[in-house]
């Protein structure tokens, strides 16, 4: 990549439409011009939530209603996956509308950016990019309702407080409750930006408290919340649809005689694929539509199918991992450079390689992909659960050849999501097959099967590292090969290298002293879709590097942190850019430089907390791992113990966060917690492989996920408050990529055995005889 291409990439987030910027800037052709991403390129530069598309919005009149009852409904735009976003931002709202916490409501906003501002929820931004918006929006309210007050009585507004659920006139006592007012508040003008009084933050009663309930955990544990699976329609019809097993393969021959036999079966029709790259296309295949979701899928099971597997039959993982191997121990595209590394290792003293494997992974959301659709008189509906209802409604539209805003897009809760259910191509599959039956519902159910043979999967990795020890054992040169198809393959042909969001998630932008570095990019080509995955190409660069370092302590004599801390060098604040990360996640490198004196505390915090340096039996061990995604901090330190049959137990996991303000600090302590069990399963048990093009595993039998048996005893989660004022940082994601080096570091550690290839499975077995 050249500067000048990294100049000129400007992007603001991991929205799609962002993406597509990384995208082209990283020198891929894009296959659709109705994208618009050439005139995206002419827009200013912005950052944060201004950078988003469609941006914020901070009217009280689009996200709250005030009944007459006083009860307050607060309108979520972003989707709820489990993070608790829901509750989350309407703290922040009842907060600054001094709002009693029993008399908020929350409803689901349905597909609207243009109302609702940007809905894309991912790359762990809904918090730090809509605090301020919902901070104002509430505020606004409550000065309305002021207002209102004032008029009523016929007394300054100067003399009346919101305090509570009512407006109170200080000087007579006298209350009026937020119901009582709410009509005439709601006829008042919005006030100002600039006349808004936000409150001091030892004022919040919400914000930053641990006593807040789940607005909807109630809904949730008792059944009645509404996820994709939930809304049923009269004379609804259900389909299961046969995709192709091989990416990009197509359908050569059907004979479908036999399952139109099977009772409760109504139709067989062929829904068309897309040319590669297929973006968020339908794979295409075969739709079984039946009375019953049990009808179609054993009409399914009775198809007889031909397919013609295409270009990318032959994918093998066996042999795939050889290719970039050898690609990861050739020269490739030099994407950061400093110093004279070769002359350094030309030099002499101690050098030290690894190369490390990561798989591909599945998502695997509990709750697999789902869409109900209906379609009549050029118009669609549709209820799925989307993390991108804005791009949902786009593809429905270009797919159905129906106008934008004569497509609907309802937002139910997500049954987990990691990524997977920003991808509309299920949804799209549901609208397709209701034009064919139109006047009804129809629901396109993903089996467990279907989610785990046909998503879009975590990148593959090998990378390839090289460093040398000087005489007092400090690294004096580091060398970093990273291989791995692009995401950047499901929209352009033929991206062979990571785009420059990918290489900003701790590749380019990893901020260690080091004199001597280069950082080179060696081709890869994708043969399935590659998509995004919670914490996305974190995942394999932050398990290198804090493999690697690990490594290098080792080979030095020296204690992991000291060295860790010493490779930080001293605390400094690095712009990114001066690192050639121009995407920073998508936020103003002024306000979120790379701080190194965070990265600092939080290995201070997590070690401490852990009791680093204590003694320890042979076959237990302590793992250190920190890493920056983001703009927040995490270090995780793991108590780990290899029994001698090779089976691990985790025995306690200290994980330090440094996400600046901390809105709601049992959301921020649950991410955690998630992405430590979620982090641990990626490691140990976690393989999505092919053969013959042809995903190998079925189920989650063969595709595990953490367990309990693998799950910490404890979780400790430390948050670490930073000095002076900082913005917000994301907590969705951060806390996963630590975990995996920091196991891996706790397994060598306790055994002397180094982890370089995932997942880890039976490689420690009789190890105590190795």
């Amino acid at each position: 990549m050249s500067r000048t291409d990294m100049d000129d990439f400007a992007v603001a987030n991991l929205s799609r439409r962002g993406f597509l910027k990384g995208v082209a800037a990283g020198g891929a052709l894009l296959i659709a011009a109705s994208w618009g991403w050439r005139e995206a390129f002419a827009e200013e530069r912005k950052y944060g939530a201004d950078g988003m598309e469609h941006g914020w919005v901070d009217d009280p009149k689009v996200f709250l209603a005030l009944g007459a009852d006083g009860l307050v409904t607060f309108v979520c735009s972003r989707s709820e996956m489990g993070q608790g976003v829901r509750t989350s931002l309407a703290m922040v709202v009842a907060d600054e509308l001094e709002a009693d916490w029993a008399m908020m409501r929350v409803a689901q906003a349905p597909g609207d950016e243009q109302h609702y501002g940007n809905q894309d929820t991912d790359g762990s931004r809904s918090m730090r990019h809509w605090f301020e918006p919902l901070r104002r929006c509430g505020a606004a309210a409550r000065q309305m309702l002021e207002q209102a007050a004032a008029e009523r009585w016929q007394v300054p507004v100067g003399e009346c407080r919101a305090q509570e659920h009512k407006v109170v006139h200080v000087p007579s006592g006298r209350s009026l409750g937020y119901g009582e007012l709410a009509e005439a508040a709601a006829a008042l003008p919005v006030p100002a930006r600039d006349s808004l009084r936000l409150k001091a933050p030892e004022q919040f009663r919400y914000i930053g408290k641990e006593s807040t309930r789940a607005i909807d955990g109630a809904d949730i544990v008792n059944g009645r919340a509404v996820y994709g699976l939930d809304p049923r329609f009269e004379n609804m019809l259900y389909a299961v649809v046969a995709r192709p097993p091989v990416y990009g393969g197509k359908l050569k021959n059907l004979d479908a005689s036999a399952a139109l036999q099977v009772p409760g079966v109504l139709k067989v029709l062929e829904i068309a694929g897309s040319p590669l790259p297929s973006e968020f296309q339908p794979l295409g295949g075969v739709a079984v539509v039946a009375a019953n979701t049990w009808a179609a899928i054993r009409g399914r099971q009775a198809l007889k199918l031909d397919w013609e597997d295409g270009a990318n039959a032959a994918y093998d993982s066996v042999a795939y991992r050889q290719a970039m191997s050898r690609a990861a121990r050739a020269p490739g595209k030099v994407v950061r450079e400093a110093g004279d590394v070769e002359a350094v290792f030309a030099g002499g003293g101690r050098l030290v390689e690894a190369e490390y494997y990561i798989p591909h992974l599945a998502q695997a959301p509990m709750e697999p992909p789902v869409a109900t659709a209906y379609f009549a008189d050029g118009a669609c509906e549709v209820w799925a659960p989307s993390q991108a209802p804005q791009v949902t409604r786009e593809r429905i539209a270009e797919r159905l050849g129906i106008p934008f805003d004569q497509v609907k897009v309802n937002v139910t809760l997500l049954g987990g999501g990691f990524g997977r259910k920003s991808k509309p191509d299920f949804i799209l599959e549901a609208a397709v097959l209701a034009r064919e039956f139109p006047g009804r519902h129809v629901r396109v159910q993903w089996t467990r099967e279907d989610d785990l043979q046909h998503s879009y999967f975590h990148t593959v990795s090998v990378e390839y590292l090289r460093g040398a020890l000087d005489a007092d054992g400090k690294p004096s040169a580091w060398l970093h090969r990273s291989v791995a198809p692009s995401i950047g393959a499901l929209f352009g042909p033929d991206p062979r290298h990571e785009n420059p969001i990918e290489l900003g998630m701790g590749f380019v932008s990893m901020p260690y002293a080091l004199p001597n570095l280069r950082l080179e990019n060696p081709e890869a080509a994708a043969h399935t879709r590659v998509g995004w995955y919670r914490s996305v190409s974190n995942i394999p660069h932050a398990f290198a590097v804090q493999s690697f370092i690990a490594e290098l302590a080792a080979a030095a004599g020296r204690d992991h942190r000291d060295f860790l801390l010493e490779l930080l060098g001293p605390a400094r604040r690095i712009d990114p850019h001066s690192l050639g990360d121009t995407w920073n996640h998508g936020e103003s490198p002024t306000l979120y430089p790379i701080d190194t004196g965070r990265l600092r505390a939080v290995v201070e915090e997590a070690t401490r907390q852990a009791g680093w340096g204590r003694e320890l039996p042979r076959g237990r061990g302590l793992g250190l791992a920190v890493h920056y995604s983001f703009v927040t901090y995490v270090a995780v330190v793991l108590d780990v113990e290899v029994k001698d049959d090779g089976t691990l137990v985790v025995h306690r996991a200290d994980m330090a966060v440094d996400c600046g303000p901390q809105i709601n600090p049992e959301r921020i302590r649950s991410q955690m917690e998630g992405a430590c069990v979620m982090g641990l399963g990626n490691t140990v048990v976690s393989e999505i492989a092919f053969k013959d093009g042809r995903v190998q595993q079925s189920n989650l039998h063969q595709y595990e996920v953490a367990r309990m048996p693998l799950a910490p005893k404890t979780i400790a989660v430390h948050p670490v408050r930073p000095a002076g004022e900082v913005p917000l940082g994301g907590v969705g994601e951060p806390g996963v990529p630590p975990v995996g080096p920091a196991l891996a570091n706790a397994i060598f550690a306790a055994t002397g055995r180094r982890i370089r290839e995932l997942p880890i499975r039976n490689q420690l077995k009789g190890w105590r005889e190795a």
